[in-house]
């Protein structure tokens, strides 16, 4: 009987111990912290690669001498090549200035100016006119009211001399007076569309970058 007990303790025992140590071995392994997929360091560089900017292509700056019209760019393209410091936006920026400046010195009689920015033709038919005036005892009160358009009409290299028209299309009010101060023509109150077809002419070989006036015209 006691022999009985002692067999049954054993087994007691025995069971016991492995429940202990499979109970003991699931425990061990839940407590176990499983790995995320992406530790912190790894999921921020996750994050940095989705929220990254995609590459962009930067713009193409055209050239001033792209997308003119085809029967004129054959010529600024010419010049161009003759000059490389030829810039067409700054040839026209330069041209408006040269319009207001010869038609200020042109009403106010101004030769000395005229006699810089224009050639000897157009000289000369400025200061005809100027001296016409002059002995009839007239004055112009005359404003330039805006600049609409300055545009190219025509250009080309002939030889090494660049010649390049341009439209003007401005708003012009105009008044002349007679010796006494009356006004005899025209008025300030109205601006009358005015469209002339100026041309400059340089040549490339230069060191002078300026450009005169050697023809006038209206359109």
């Amino acid at each position: 009987m006691i022999t009985e007990i002692v067999i049954l303790a054993m087994i007691a025992a025995f069971l016991g111990l492995r429940l202990y140590s499979v109970l003991g071995r699931r425990s061990e392994h839940e407590e176990e912290v499983i790995p995320h997929r992406f530790d912190r360091s790894d999921a921020g560089d996750a994050r940095r690669e989705v929220e990254a900017p995609r590459a962009t292509t930067p713009p193409v700056a055209l050239r001033s001498t792209d997308n003119r019209v085809p029967a004129n760019e054959a010529g600024i393209r010419a010049i161009a090549s003759a000059d490389p410091q030829f810039d067409l936006l700054a040839f026209l920026e330069g041209a408006k200035g040269a319009y207001g400046m010869v038609l200020e010195s042109f009403w106010q009689g101004d030769k000395e100016t005229l006699r810089e920015l224009a050639d000897d033709d157009v000289y000369e038919s400025f200061a005809g006119a100027i001296d016409a005036r002059d002995e009839a005892g007239e004055t112009l009160e005359n404003r330039l009211i805006r600049i609409e358009d300055a545009s190219v009409r025509s250009a080309e290299l002939d030889g090494r001399i660049a010649r390049i028209a341009v439209l003007f299309v401005a708003d012009i009010a105009a008044v002349t007076r007679d010796k006494d101060g009356n006004v005899i023509a025209g008025s300030l109150d109205d601006a009358v569309e005015s469209r002339d077809v100026w041309t400059f002419s340089r040549n490339v070989d230069a060191s002078s970058p300026d450009w005169i006036l050697d023809e006038t015209d209206q359109a």
